[in-house]
């Protein structure tokens, strides 16, 4: 069965081998599809995605020509079908198997997820772990994006952070806030005004016995914003900091820290 990767550099594998999708309109071409997920997407929006707002003078003849080579080379080893390049009234339209594409696993587990975490956290933290194992890098990777593969590598995105945190949520509920230190320190460097990650690894950290460090987080994060934005942490942030100076009970393993959120 042919494949599809968008979470990461754009890659296609049939057979478990790779299939070579040469020059970067082509692979502008079969992202612009696949970020379609199945919908047909306009001649029009085709041309933006392309070539932006200087399309060549023979665009028409071009667009088919990539259409043409694209369709011939998903054909050739699509040997049963599970994908198709089709034309509609409406433009044209890459049809998929449900789990030819990575992005459509990883959303769909991430619903099944959260759907069990408030029944089943430690299915829910597997399921979520799979899901987030499907990523290899930024959504798309490095092929030129036009406003439609920008706009859906943007959600994509956004649901990995979603995913990222309802993990740390299951695995703090679970005990296992050491585990998650390494991790969540990683990623606090890395997007250094996310607030929630920060209010994950204070707990995990505080937690752990390591209330001085937590504490230095909380400080890291206010300085950041107060140099990049010129805000101060939310309220939930500063409940939480005042929480570990006091020793609330509602940070100790079992209990909602949820009730120190505004």
């Amino acid at each position: 069965m042919i494949k599809f990767f968008v979470l990461g550099p754009l890659e296609c594998r049939s057979a478990n081998r790779p299939v070579n999708i040469s020059g970067t309109l082509q692979r502008a071409l079969l992202a612009t599809l696949l970020a379609a997920e199945g919908n047909p997407v306009s001649v029009e929006s085709l041309v933006t995605e392309l070539w932006g707002e200087s399309p060549p003078p023979q665009w028409e003849n071009a667009l088919q020509a990539h259409i043409s080579r694209l369709r011939r080379r998903i054909d050739a080893v699509a040997d049963d079908r599970p994908a198709r390049l089709i034309v509609q009234h409406s433009g044209y339209c890459l049809q998929t198997d449900e789990y030819a594409v990575d992005a459509k696993v990883f959303m769909r587990e991430l619903g099944n997820a959260r759907f069990l975490g408030a029944t089943d956290p430690g299915a829910a933290a597997d399921a979520l772990r799979d899901a987030l194992s499907l990523w290899r890098g930024r959504a798309f990777g490095l092929v030129i994006q036009g406003p439609l593969c920008r706009t859906v590598a943007q959600r994509y995105e956004t649901a990995r952070l979603v995913a990222l945190e309802t993990l740390f949520d299951l695995e703090l509920r679970s005990g296992r806030h050491t585990d998650i230190i390494p991790t969540l320190s990683e990623l606090v460097e890395a997007t250094s005004l996310n607030e929630r990650f920060c209010e994950q690894l204070m707990i995990a950290l505080y937690r752990s016995g390591q209330q001085a460090r937590a504490l230095n987080a909380y400080r890291r994060m206010r300085e950041r914003l107060d140099d990049e934005l010129g805000v101060e942490p939310t309220i939930t942030l500063r409940n939480l900091f005042n929480a570990i100076l006091n020793h609330h009970p509602a940070l100790r393993l079992g209990a909602d820290h949820a009730v120190l959120r505004a």
